[in-house]
């Protein structure tokens, strides 16, 4: 059986949400661009900024963001659901960082980022 390597989410604005998904995730950083990338970026008339694919490692994978210029209908069939020991710590965190709380259940808060994907932050009890 194949394992999950990467992670890929179509977006308007790939670098932004990129750092959302970096900083809302623990041990997850956007990939480095060196002078190689940042000049074929360049002979594009392109920058890290406007980079149509952005990638953000972590632990267990990758996540790519690739640029799409349509917007989703209504609720994604995938998002994550991440763990949590203080969700309510959590869930502040994640709001200054750009997500919306869409629902409050008793053992998770179901938000959505910046771009509206839905994701559910879970009790790691649960």
């Amino acid at each position: 059986m194949p394992t999950l390597e990467d992670i890929v989410v179509d977006c308007l604005h790939p670098a932004v949400l990129a750092r959302f998904w970096a900083a809302a995730l623990d041990d997850y950083e956007i990939r480095t661009y060196d002078q190689d990338e940042i000049e074929r970026l360049a002979g594009l008339r392109l920058t890290p900024e406007t980079d149509p694919v952005v990638m953000v490692d972590g632990p267990i994978g990758s996540m790519c963001f690739q640029e799409v210029n349509e917007t989703t209908n209504g609720t994604s069939r995938i998002h994550l659901d991440p763990p949590t020991s203080d969700q309510a710590l959590d869930v502040a965190r994640l709001v200054s960082l750009g997500a919306f709380v869409e629902a409050v259940h008793d053992d998770h808060t179901v938000l959505a980022d910046p771009e509206g994907n839905v994701f559910c932050l879970y009790d790691e009890t649960s």
